[in-house]
């Protein structure tokens, strides 16, 4: 069985990586010839300013007085260039947004498994195409295109990463060194003869980088007087730099500026999804070749924006990225046109290159071309165009060009997503034989359908055998002269394997039929249905959290189905309670959005006051109580007070921008670590043992909460405990005839009992109740599929400094902390039913590899990105669910079963 466990856990990770060869594949192009526009450019250098975390509203709108906080920026669009929206793309993070801007292209999406510090591929740049390019700002941005430029002609010049502090009191410092140190820079460029030429040729990027108002964000919210504060230093910053560069070059109207951001922020101070918020960001362009301000009568856009932001009589346009905005340009006609054509010329380039490299790896009887974009079409359209050109039929020869994009784009993505159903054929093949091998050996080892076969596995016959590798070496010899990746082989040679499992248990799958031909069609129906039922209502709770509400009241009326409620009122009550108060939580708005950090002092409080009443009853029940165990039980509460003191504490710190402060680091840190060990050093007694995870873990989760969250451990862990009690009493309901009060129970005599009794219906009902609390634990405060759903503050008692690596994994902890008390709660369950762990941990993984099939199929790659970004989150979620369920099951036993001693033998004192 641990052999299978192993090889269940790579076949996961094989399915769990499958996702990223299908649809998080590098779209990059390489290979090209360079197509240059024969005409010279409007502009010698280029200053871009990007403002990180800028939000398009808060730049354009008026405050409550009806003035702008942007005076500058406000004279540019009325009197000096252009502006307009730029939608950006998900994932709206730093690096995507930025690859964007400077390298013309949305992110390669296989950065998203490679971190987004720096380049997982090689890509170009404008910067790497500059002759010279200066950049001042953050390290994790500058770092980024100065590391991927070839050659000896791109200068960064950062802060220390230190100074990204969401806790320091003015964080505006970040902008204010970027423009001091420009100015710094261009001053002594005066005295510097070498300096200065450089400074004077052509193709020359200047690059400033603006971290303040993200940091600003992120610490308190773009609603903040501080978000709103720091777009006023920006603007007096950019007006003093802009004055800086005219007068440095004499205002010799060779200079192109342009102002925009790498992504926006949600209200509730974070970023990565698809909201508006995020998506939208502002874009303002002045300077040489830039159209000046255009006065319009009316405009037509879908949104409300102009009219709320008094710009309704400046022509606005909107862009996106990868395509010349042609309409931003001051050029003639001429230059436009070749411009874009130049532009059109590029794309079929990659085109051209990408179906020349699938043509070459692909047999010639398998291979189908894009039929919308053939030779013929190609040259006949650049004939076209070349030919309106040339008869100074500019808008013509526009509008082709963009035509040419699009089709080119079109097949850009054909031979980019050509092996995409092939590999998805291979992995559901896979899915299917494995989930069927897991049904079949439950069915085999852990039921009674079977009980006329050999529990001994048959010797396959010759010809099975044969034929499996047989399929085998002619798959391998197919991908083989195709010269396919490595990762293709395992896709598609996984199935055979898998299968031939299946096949070889062809005595169990008849007598299983047989069995179920013995029940009526109606009764099979019936559990058919149920089965699906519950399953696609843990579909639908990821996309809708009120299902887990709908699903938590249907558990409430769960005794009054059975004879529970009359067997065990007290427990039922419980039971109900629980249920109901736990299905409010995913009817709350998502966590962060209204932090409230006396819900927190309250939960903390309420995990105070039953700790005494606990104690209390245990010091009641036990004759004798061991002091190590009193003062183990006082200790777990204090680190609850001390948690609550540190929590109020850094929250006011934080107010007074005095930053974290440095004892309250350092206690927040080891009572983290300190919830890893103190379970391990109480009684494995199943009420104590559960009872002392719970408050080592709850002192770890109110560090981490800002808000209502902080209560859903302590309910949930209530209701675990109601679900421990109201197992054991559907026991003589099922027939089983020894029974042992829980509070004598010993997580150390879980040993597997398999051989005393078989899996029944009711098992079923368990493995789908585990699976559901385990959804319930994820998406019960916030919808984690969702990036922005995350809120930053939920590690300020830890650290402030920007660090994704380390803050990512704090918050992925507590997430995983309601996972793990489940677990616990489950390890308990299998103790009180006498149920062997491997078989109720089969089911679950089945029903959650169902689940995980469902999403393979809902994954898409068409509509908003915020849809395709949804869809492909939900299925790493329940692979991640998956694999993680077979960790944590053995961090579950280890928290349960383990007991430190730290004394040696305890001595045991009256109390």
């Amino acid at each position: 069985m641990l052999l299978f466990f192993i090889l269940g856990l790579l076949v996961h990770f094989v399915f769990f990586g499958s996702i990223f060869d299908i649809y998080f594949t590098s779209p990059l192009v390489h290979g090209m010839t360079p197509q240059l526009t024969p005409l010279p450019p409007p502009a010698k250098r280029l200053v871009l300013f990007v403002a990180d975390g800028l939000r398009a509203d808060t730049l354009y709108e008026l405050d409550e007085n009806g003035n702008t906080r942007a005076p500058f920026i406000r004279n540019i669009i009325m009197h000096e260039g252009s502006w307009g929206i730029s939608h950006t793309r998900v994932p709206t993070e730093s690096r995507p947004g930025h690859v964007a801007l400077i390298a013309g292209f949305y992110e390669d999406v296989s950065a998203v498994a490679k971190g987004w510090k720096e380049n997982p591929v090689g890509f170009d740049s404008l910067i790497n195409e500059s002759r010279y390019t200066w950049s001042w700002g953050s390290p994790d941005i500058l770092t980024m295109f100065a590391k991927g430029a070839s050659g000896d002609h791109v200068y960064a010049y950062s802060y220390d990463a230190d100074n990204e502090d969401f806790g320091a009191q003015d964080v505006t410092k970040l902008d204010t060194w970027v423009f001091d140190n420009m100015k710094e820079f261009f001053h002594a460029a005066r005295n510097n003869q070498s300096l200065f030429s450089k400074l004077n040729e052509e193709k020359i990027v200047f690059f400033l980088h603006l971290l303040g108002i993200d940091t600003n964000g992120h610490a308190h919210r773009p609603t903040s007087r501080e978000y709103k504060d720091n777009i006023k230093v920006v603007d007096e910053g950019m007006k003093e730099i802009v004055s800086m560069l005219e007068d440095f070059y004499g205002n010799d109207g060779k200079t192109a500026f342009i102002f925009t951001s790498d992504h926006g922020m949600t209200d509730w101070g974070f970023h990565g999804a698809g909201h508006p918020s995020e998506t939208l960001t502002p874009f303002v362009t002045w300077g040489a070749g830039i159209k000046y301000p255009q006065r319009v009568s009316a405009q037509k856009f879908d949104d409300a924006f102009l009219k709320e932001w008094k710009l309704e009589n400046w022509k606005r346009q909107d862009i996106h990225q990868g395509i010349l905005p042609v309409d931003y340009l001051n050029n003639t006609d001429l230059f436009k046109a070749e411009s874009m054509f130049t532009n059109a010329v590029q794309i079929l380039e990659q085109f051209k290159v990408k179906m020349t490299q699938k043509k070459e790896a692909i047999l010639p009887f398998f291979f189908t071309p894009f039929k919308l974009l053939s030779e013929s079409k190609q040259l006949n359209i650049l004939r076209k165009a070349r030919s309106y050109i040339k008869q100074r039929k500019y808008d013509e020869a526009v509008s082709l060009c963009k035509e040419l994009i699009q089709l080119a784009l079109k097949g850009l993505s054909y031979y980019h997503t050509y092996d995409r159903f092939f590999l998805g054929i291979n992995v559901v093949l896979g899915f299917v034989g494995w989930t069927s091998y897991a049904s079949l050996l439950i069915i085999r080892s852990h039921s009674s359908f079977t009980r006329g076969v050999s529990k001994e596995v048959k010797k396959p016959s010759h010809l099975l055998s044969c034929s499996f590798i047989a399929v085998g070496v002619l798959v391998a010899f197919f991908l083989l002269i195709q010269d396919c990746p490595w990762t293709y082989y395992i896709y598609c040679l996984l199935p055979v394997p898998i299968w031939y499992a299946v096949l070889r248990e062809f005595q169990v799958i008849q007598d299983f039929v047989i069995s179920l031909l013995t029940f009526p069609p109606s009764q099979l129906a019936g559990y058919l249905f149920i089965f699906t039922l519950g399953i696609e209502v843990l579909v639908l709770s990821f996309f809708y959290r009120y299902m887990l509400t709908a699903g938590l009241i249907a558990f409430a009326c769960w005794p009054f189905i059975t004879q529970l409620w009359i067997r065990a009122k007290s427990i039922s009550l419980s039971w109900i309670f629980f249920s109901l108060l736990l299905a409010v939580f995913p009817l709350m708005p998502v966590v962060g959005r209204k932090p409230d950090i006396f819900l927190v002092i309250g939960a903390g409080s309420l995990v105070l006051l039953l700790s005494l009443c606990v104690l209390t009853s245990l010091i009641k029940r036990k004759d004798r109580f061991i002091n190590e165990e009193l003062l183990l039980h006082l200790f777990q509460m204090l680190s609850i007070a001390l948690s609550m003191y540190v929590v109020y504490s850094t929250h006011h710190s934080l107010l007074k921008k005095q930053g974290l402060p440095f004892l309250n680091q350092i206690i927040s840190w080891i009572i983290l670590a300190s919830s890893f060990v103190l379970p391990l050093l109480s009684p494995t007694s199943l009420f104590e043992r559960l009872f002392s995870i719970l408050l080592s873990w709850m002192s770890a989760y109110l560090l981490l909460s800002t808000g209502y969250e902080a209560l859903f451990p302590l309910v949930l862990s209530c209701l675990m405990f109601v679900w421990i009690q109201m197992e054991q009493e559907t026991l003589q309901q099922s027939g089983v005839s020894y029974r042992q009060k829980v509070t004598s129970l010993q997580f150390t005599c879980n040993l597997d009992i398999t051989q005393f009794r078989h899996l029944y219906l009711e098992d079923i009902r368990r493995a789908f109740f585990l699976v559901f609390f385990l959804v319930t634990a994820f998406f019960g405060t916030g919808n984690i599929a969702s990036v922005n759903s995350f809120d930053l503050a939920s590690v300020y008692c830890f650290l402030t400094v920007f660090s994704p690596y380390m803050m990512g994994a704090l918050m992925m902890w507590k997430i995983l902390i309601p996972f793990v008390l489940v677990m616990c709660a489950f390890e308990a369950v299998q103790l009180t039913t006498q149920l062997s762990s491997k078989s109720l941990f089969l089911m679950v993984l089945i029903i959650s590899d169902i689940m995980a099939l469902h999403f393979f199929f809902l994954v898409k790659d068409y509509g908003s990105w915020l849809e395709i970004g949804t869809s492909i989150s939900h299925y790493v979620i329940v692979m991640s669910m998956t694999i993680v369920l077979m960790l944590l099951n053995g961090l579950a036993h280890l928290l349960t079963t383990k007991k430190l001693e730290l004394y040696g033998k305890s001595k045991s004192h009256l109390i």
